[in-house]
């Protein structure tokens, strides 16, 4: 057996899962190593609500904005602004943001590389070994091959995870929607109503057949972005487009970037021996919202938590219990934005009905309460009850649009 490192818990991906992941392994004292592909960001439109700036510490200097409204665009262009009351959504810069989260997962001890997960093998006593491709900081090659060995392997490695595809049944059956965005330079000279305190959400058939068109504040620039499960439309048109009507277009362009968004969580994240799921690659990513930095970082919490559970017994079960406490906590969530996106996101008429619905104060605060706080609000049952009436009455067109 040739002579390797062998750590605890490798964590494969660096994205805000992966570094959650290995800042909690590594600060409960379990050896970590943190593999990650430098300088790789995903399409995000970068917002994070206050439930996950108190429950991850995050500190107010990584905020480049605080949105205070959201402004509801339908096809016809008639637009519902929606005042976020007594509070703010947190936007951040990806690259600046996922970073810290690395370096603070550092701080706790987890061992910091560059590289590029290749595959998985296991040893003569049964440990895990994952190879990998090193590449020193600023290194363009294709990297120097390397291995180290693992107790426990956590696949943060995000969408189409090939931690997943080699070691998780079924994983390579989740259906994508891909997005893209340009983070451009907010210009000097704003457009007409232009907001830095406001995210704009687009429901157009001609930015996004199945999804919606984001323009999100980030100070000194924007993300502009879309996506769609049809592989056939151009999201680089959309953005195109949806730059224009906002006003944009001339926008000097910092970067572009694309990747895939599972669409739902997948049906099994751990392999009953070493090795569990978190983050994208377990596909929790919200339907109709896209959101994924949240969901994303309590997926990676509770991997660690199941890993820790399991270094601590010997009990390889204890990996199924992320993805039970993830369901339990948030599962009635992604089913109900599943509905939503497969309904609402349907036509232009649906389109048109649903963002006359979002006019409703009702809707407005406890959409808001639920999505700041992550819980579903359960306090105001008289109001659940006339928002579902009026539901009901888009839903067979009773009601004006």
């Amino acid at each position: 057996m040739e002579h390797s490192e062998t750590f605890d818990v490798v964590v494969v991906g660096g994205g805000p899962a992966g570094a959650t992941a290995a800042h909690e392994l590594a600060r409960q004292g379990h050896s970590v190593l943190l593999l990650d592909r430098a300088g790789r960001i995903k399409p995000c439109g970068g917002a994070i609500p206050p439930r996950l700036i108190k429950d991850f510490a995050i500190p107010d200097h990584l905020l480049v904005a605080r949105a205070r409204s959201a402004r509801m665009v339908a096809p016809s262009q008639h637009a519902v602004d929606i005042p976020i009351d007594n509070g703010f959504v947190g936007m951040v810069d990806r690259a600046d943001f996922d970073e810290w989260l690395r370096e603070r997962a550092a701080a706790s001890g987890a061992v910091r590389r560059i590289g590029s997960f290749d595959r998985l093998e296991r040893d003569a006593d049964g440990v895990s070994v994952v190879h990998y491709l090193a590449r020193p900081k600023h290194h363009r090659g294709e990297g120097t091959p390397a291995r180290v060995r693992a107790r426990a392997i956590i696949g943060a490695d995000g969408a189409k995870s090939q931690v997943a595809r080699q070691a998780i049944a079924g994983a390579k059956d989740t259906e994508y929607v891909f997005a893209y965005h340009e983070i451009v330079r907010a210009p000097a000279v704003k457009p007409e109503g232009y907001d830095g305190t406001r995210c704009d959400v687009y429901y157009q058939g001609r930015l996004s057949p199945d999804f919606y068109g984001w323009v999100f504040p980030h100070g000194d620039t924007l993300s502009i972005g879309t996506g769609s499960a049809d592989k056939g439309f151009s999201l680089r048109g959309a953005v195109g487009q949806l730059r224009q009507i906002s006003g944009l277009g001339e926008a000097e362009v910092l970067r572009r970037e694309g990747a895939p968004l599972p669409m739902k969580p997948l049906k099994k994240w751990d392999n009953g021996q070493d090795v569990v799921l978190a983050g994208d690659a377990a596909g929790v990513v919200a339907p109709a919202s896209g959101e994924g930095i949240y969901y994303g970082m309590v997926g990676g919490q509770l991997a660690a938590q199941s890993v820790h559970e399991m270094l601590q017994t010997g009990d390889a079960r204890c990996l199924k219990r992320a993805r039970k406490r993830f369901m339990q906590k948030h599962g009635t969530v992604f089913a109900v934005l599943g509905i939503m996106q497969w309904f609402w996101y349907r036509s232009e008429k649906r389109r048109e009905r649903f963002v006359k619905i979002c006019e409703d104060r009702d809707v407005q605060q406890l959409t808001f309460e639920s999505y700041m706080n992550k819980e579903l609000v359960r306090k105001k049952p008289m109001a659940h009850v006339r928002i579902f009436f009026k539901d009901v009455a888009h839903l067979l067109g009773l009601a004006k649009v």
